[in-house]
């Protein structure tokens, strides 16, 4: 079975049990409700531990969590850089033009006119919009912004992307 990050624990918050968590989901409504069973992955180890959510909030930039049986500090101290992750069956729909991290990554990008820039080797979240790192065999890597006048076509089944550099964007 193959898993996806969903968030990081950090670190965790006052005495009550609750965790501080990087969210890594554009759905955290849905992955941190009440009664959600998330499955927590601690570095080095394969084998998920099952946390049922307690309560969630937001605080700042972090998506605050607690779990049942674990009413106070001590109980998830031991939770800190724990990953939590779902399954593939668990990813959910996406809006037509949009994309999972995971089928963007490792995707061949092409000019319109068929020449190999390379391959997306990172995404960047900016705000605006995200920004494709693409890295070709030899030299620079070329940060390529996914929109619309750039991005002309994306082929997820045969993993290759076609764009229309403007002026000045692949120097």
């Amino acid at each position: 079975m193959q898993w996806f990050n969903v968030g990081t624990i950090v670190n965790t918050h006052g005495i009550r049990g609750e965790v501080r968590v990087i969210s890594r989901t554009h759905f955290p409504e849905e992955r941190y409700t009440v009664g959600n069973k998330l499955a927590l992955f601690m570095p080095d180890s394969k084998t998920p531990i099952y946390l049922t959510v307690a309560s969630h909030r937001q605080h700042k930039n972090f998506d605050l969590l607690t779990f049942e049986n674990h009413p106070n500090l001590n109980d998830v101290e031991k939770y800190r850089n724990g990953i939590f992750m779902i399954p593939e069956n668990q990813l959910g729909d996406l809006d037509e033009n949009e994309f999972y991290y995971h089928e963007i990554v490792d995707c061949t990008v092409f000019t319109t006119e068929g020449i190999e820039l390379g391959k997306v080797t990172e995404i960047l979240e900016t705000g605006a919009n995200d920004v494709w790192t693409v890295t070709p065999e030899k030299g620079k890597p070329h940060y390529i912004p996914y929109i619309e006048d750039i991005v002309k076509e994306v082929d997820i089944a045969s993993k290759k992307i076609i764009i229309d550099p403007m002026e000045g964007l692949l120097s």
